[in-house]
């Protein structure tokens, strides 16, 4: 049974960082590629980056590239979101999802507000 829970989420004020965790279980997370969403509200869920299953390639939308980078510990099963120079338009729930897998965590809130 996929399990994900995501960490790291809060209240951070515009141009600061977070930093999202989501701890991976219940599959074989070293051979998949694992990706973060958000949702935010009122709008539909839609990803925002991606890791390949070796962690040599990284894909993001275009809205978060060069302030949003992605990481994986394979041998901890954990996937990271590093998140810089925030904005409020980055406020969200951010889940993380194996990518072929069903099954989504309960998400991490991150607000960006002043």
């Amino acid at each position: 049974q996929v399990q994900l829970v995501e960490s790291g989420g809060g209240l951070v004020q515009p141009g600061g960082s977070l930093r999202l965790s989501c701890a991976a279980s219940g599959f074989t997370f070293s051979v998949y590629t694992m990706m973060w969403y958000r949702q935010a509200p009122g709008r539909q869920r839609e990803s925002v980056a991606a890791i390949s299953a070796s962690g040599g390639s990284t894909t993001y939308a275009d809205s978060v590239k060069g302030r949003f980078t992605i990481s994986r510990d394979n041998a901890k099963n954990m996937v990271y979101l590093q998140m810089d120079s925030l904005k409020s338009e980055d406020t969200a729930v951010y889940y993380c999802k194996a990518a072929t897998l069903k099954g989504w965590g309960q998400g991490t809130q991150v607000i960006v507000s002043s």
